[in-house]
């Protein structure tokens, strides 16, 4: 579930008959988004049944194009709206583990702000017995049918997307690309020999941020529209993630971070369960090929970057990386040991734990 935002209407700044190479221009400018557009969501009257979740969903399916893109590579299709005054966050989610038997994963509640704590989400599996009907058209691409209504949702296709030689460390091994809601691109890597995680900024694509590096050293750079934290690897050309804003992730909202959206659609038979075994033997029989516990409510957070609360929180990075550029262990200091108080793994004594099951 991702909080925080609203639908608000899209405007073109300019008419395009009044700006040369109209065209073609209109593509590049900015999407403007209105005060009074909110204003008027938030106060227009809401007969919708909220605690109805198969009413939320019609409203919700009735309300799309005929066709879609999932974006996210765990497959969630998010959405937000207003009603009475209330803003609700939700999604549609074609899980890689059950879409091919016709399930669909349909989920919403009230939205998650820090000052309210936690809100009930409401969360339910429909099927061909609710009047869903999920068909596949061809590799991830679906047609989801209900109450005489088709909507085609085609998934983020990044079969194709491999990191550069460069991208990779000797004892990585690539899980896979993930697309996070943030609109930014990852591969997630795993470290056979010590047992860890990273997040690497995939630079192949054109990044949708604009990263500016800390007061403090230019080898931490930050996202302006994302928060996400960088480190400039001394080692190889590539930025590892080191920090998301510690509100986002407590709020769980669009810029949280990718520990959830692993690449569902692109993991390569067991690599996945594999490596999270590796980094904590006692998940051994636990967990399926997603790292998801039985009943499916709950899967590993992969998550070995750091929620920082101000800039200078992540500058214990450095101070690691520095004195341990030249040290086998060098990479343990992008790693966090939640045992050890979120502190990057300095000490190689044994695989690090995972930050805990997520919902």
């Amino acid at each position: 579930m991702k909080s925080g935002f609203r639908i608000l209407l899209g405007l073109s700044c300019l008419s395009a008959s009044m700006i040369p190479g109209a065209a073609m221009a209109q593509a590049q400018l900015p999407v403007l988004h209105t005060n009074q557009a909110y204003v008027e969501e938030a106060t227009r009257p809401c007969s919708l049944d909220v605690k109805d979740p198969k009413a939320v969903f019609a409203f919700v399916f009735n309300s799309l194009p005929d066709h879609v893109k999932v974006y996210p590579t765990e497959n969630y299709y998010y959405y937000t709206f207003i009603c009475n005054g209330v803003p609700y966050d939700g999604n549609i989610r074609l899980d890689a583990g059950n879409r091919d038997e016709g399930k669909v994963i349909f989920a919403y509640s009230e939205d998650l702000e820090g000052w309210r704590g936690d809100t009930p989400e409401n969360h339910i599996i429909l099927d061909t017995s609710d009047g869903v009907q999920l068909e596949k058209v061809e590799p991830l691409v679906y047609r989801m049918t209900y109450q005489g209504k088709s909507v085609v949702f085609a998934l983020n296709d990044l079969s194709d997307v491999k990191p550069p030689p460069s991208a990779l460390a000797p004892d990585e091994e690539y899980i896979g690309p993930s697309f996070d809601e943030s609109a930014i691109r990852f591969f997630l890597v795993f470290d056979k020999k010590l047992k860890i995680f990273h997040f690497i900024l995939d630079e192949t694509i054109k990044v949708a941020d604009q990263l500016e590096p800390s007061p403090r050293t230019g080898r931490i750079l930050i996202g302006k529209r994302t928060g996400f934290a960088f480190y400039r690897d001394y080692l190889r050309d590539r930025k590892i993630m080191i920090g998301a804003y510690k509100p986002n992730m407590l709020t769980n909202t669009w810029f949280d971070g990718p520990f959830d959206q692993l690449p569902d659609n692109f993991i390569q038979g067991e690599a996945l369960r594999d490596a999270l075994i590796a980094n904590s033997p006692d998940l051994k029989g636990r967990i399926d090929r997603f790292g998801g516990f039985p009943g499916g409510a709950e899967r590993m957070a992969v998550d070995p970057y750091l929620p920082y609360s101000s800039v200078p929180d992540l500058y214990i990075f450095d101070r690691c990386a520095t004195a341990r550029q030249h040290s086998p262990s060098y990479y343990l200091c992008f790693a966090l040991d939640y045992d050890r108080a979120g502190r990057p793994y300095l000490e190689a004594y044994g695989p690090k734990q995972p930050h805990g099951a997520r919902r």
